[in-house]
């Protein structure tokens, strides 16, 4: 059985929740004590050692903004089923059978999340993450994005885009520019993949990333 939270670390983990829930990133230490009235981050610290012991949260120490949600916990407060639709490339695109599984009611497959994740928006489904292409935006191979399903979105935002000739589907950073998209992954060793606007559909936008643990994680 999970062990259930004292005051402090329960007051923490949920303003991580609303923080990534109102911003789509999880928040700094800094965030935490301001946003939690902590006057020491050490005590900040000293909770997140204690979320983190009991399977709440997972820390990549060296990043500012490095707290992951665990997406398997079963001990938060869920509200919401959110559709897992299938697979999205963060780096070279992969082929995906045809638009029309990108409906969500055709999956069966769910996460549970809160309603905070979502931000109180309709027409959300989930993504898992295949590939590095943006990790240093904090989406890594194994996470689940959740998506909210629009068919604009401005430039840099981290969107699912469908290449309609290729038939496949790409997790980048969108940029419209002078007769061209520029998909710009969030990795300094990999390319930009520019594309005619005809031939790009977006398909949602990033609202939430939920990091998965694993070897190495």
């Amino acid at each position: 059985m999970v062990k259930e939270l004292s005051s402090k670390p329960q007051q923490i983990i949920d303003f991580i929740y609303r923080f990534v829930g109102d911003r789509g990133y999880p928040p700094t230490i800094r965030d935490i004590a301001s946003g939690c009235a902590i006057s020491s981050t050490s005590v900040v610290k000293y909770n997140l050692d204690i979320l983190e012991r009991n399977g709440y949260i997972h820390r990549h120490g060296e990043i500012a903004r490095g707290i992951g949600l665990v997406a398997h916990s079963t001990h938060f407060k869920y509200r919401l089923l959110v559709p897992v639709i299938g697979q999205i490339a963060a780096g070279k695109p992969i082929p995906v059978p045809t638009s029309d599984t990108w409906d969500t009611a055709a999956f069966a497959e769910t996460i549970e999340v809160t309603r905070d994740l979502t931000r109180g928006r309709d027409g959300i489904y989930a993504l898992r993450v295949r590939g590095w292409s943006m990790v240093d935006a904090l989406v890594s191979d194994g996470d689940i994005v959740l998506m909210e399903y629009v068919n604009a979105v401005d430039n840099g935002e981290v969107a699912a885009v469908w290449l309609k000739a290729e038939r496949e589907a790409t997790l980048k950073k969108f940029y419209a520019e002078a007769g061209k998209i520029r998909l710009q992954p969030a990795n300094t060793r990999m390319k930009p993949i520019y594309v005619e606007p005809d031939n790009v559909e977006v398909q949602g936008r990033v609202i939430t990333v939920i990091r998965q643990l694993g070897p190495g994680r």
